[in-house]
């Protein structure tokens, strides 16, 4: 930036006195303006004790060798040292491995199978649950309790929650069949989502979801955005004022939660579904509010008119779909 302004004010003033005015040394601004070619690259004289063209073809050999292609460099190093032979230190080794674009994992190991992104899609309530497992901390060093909660994506209601001592898919399976009978869940209706957790991934919860007519999705490993709505809820939940920092009994904790939920459902002005509560939305009556709300809005611009400058007001849209990773506009087209 000063040199720029040196610059500027070199015309003028001259360049010496525009680099005294600015504390900037004149010799980087004449460098800057011609600056010195760039000196001839000398190649690298080979040193005295650097291995032969036939020594170094000896070495790859070697690691070409069958059985050493399951091998490191530093196996390989060992095992001709133990046959009473050296050829090389393994730090070439790998210079000459590197040298040769070979430098790769040389072990023979299963590879697995990328995980697929998640695309998921609601435009109803009852069509995509979540859940998810948060810790809550005990009275003790290292004790917790273990909160169990269902999401409902389009809605962000919480359709089940539970608090317990420990995480158990026996658990979760009772959670998620108590939840799928107060929903009434028709087969082939719904979609349940939840990360790569033990429970989320037991055989009982695989065998109650099959039987319920449920399809289960995961999220991809160590990907917290593939299960970003779970997330977001036990964020509001811990950064409530009266949140404590730890629960005295497993009774206070459910307590909390029994009082939290209440609020988090039905009063709980959300921003991802046109400042409604949960309950409006998963319940059907977000269009009748919406146009409540409208109707105080337009008297409101009736009697002050001159008070909203741009445009009548209009309350907040509702949501027409919930996603999770929504695709791109280009991922669509194709």
């Amino acid at each position: 930036m000063i040199e720029q302004t040196v610059e500027e004010l070199s015309p003028i003033l001259g360049t010496r006195p525009a680099c005294r005015a600015l504390g900037a040394a004149p010799a980087t601004i004449y460098r800057r303006r011609r600056p010195p070619a760039p000196k001839p690259k000398r190649p690298r004289p080979r040193p005295a004790r650097a291995l032969s063209e036939a020594e170094q073809e000896a070495v790859l050999a070697e690691l070409h060798d069958e059985r050493f292609l399951d091998s490191s460099p530093a196996a390989v190093w060992a095992t001709l040292l133990d046959e009473g032979r050296y050829l090389c230190s393994e730090r070439t080794m790998y210079r000459l491995l590197t040298e040769n674009g070979e430098v790769r994992e040389r072990r023979d190991q299963l590879t697995h199978p990328p995980y697929e992104k998640p695309e998921l899609l609601a435009k109803r309530p009852n069509e995509l649950w979540s859940w998810d497992i948060s810790k809550l901390k005990g009275t003790a060093k290292w004790t917790s309790y273990h909160l169990y909660v269902i999401l409902d994506i389009f809605s962000r209601y919480v359709v089940g929650w539970t608090v317990q001592e420990r995480e158990s898919a026996a658990l979760a399976e009772a959670l998620i069949a108590q939840s799928a009978e107060q929903q009434a869940i028709s087969r082939g209706r719904l979609t349940l989502h939840a990360d790569r957790g033990s429970s989320m991934r037991s055989k009982p919860v695989a065998f109650l979801l099959a039987d319920l007519g449920v399809t289960k999705t995961h999220s991809r490993p160590y990907t917290s955005t593939d299960n970003p709505y779970s997330e977001a809820q036990f964020r509001t939940l811990k950064y409530r004022p009266a949140f404590p920092a730890r629960f005295d009994s497993i009774e206070q904790a459910r307590e909390f939660c029994r009082f939290f939920f209440r609020w988090y459902n039905h009063d709980h002005r959300h921003s991802g579904i046109g400042l409604m509560t949960p309950a409006t939305v998963h319940h059907g009556r977000a269009k009748q509010a919406r146009a409540a709300r409208r109707a105080v809005l337009t008297a409101a611009y009736a009697a002050n008119p001159e008070r909203f400058v741009r445009k009548a007001p209009e309350p907040p849209t509702l949501p027409e779909a919930a996603w999770i990773n929504k695709p791109e506009p280009e991922e669509v087209a194709h």
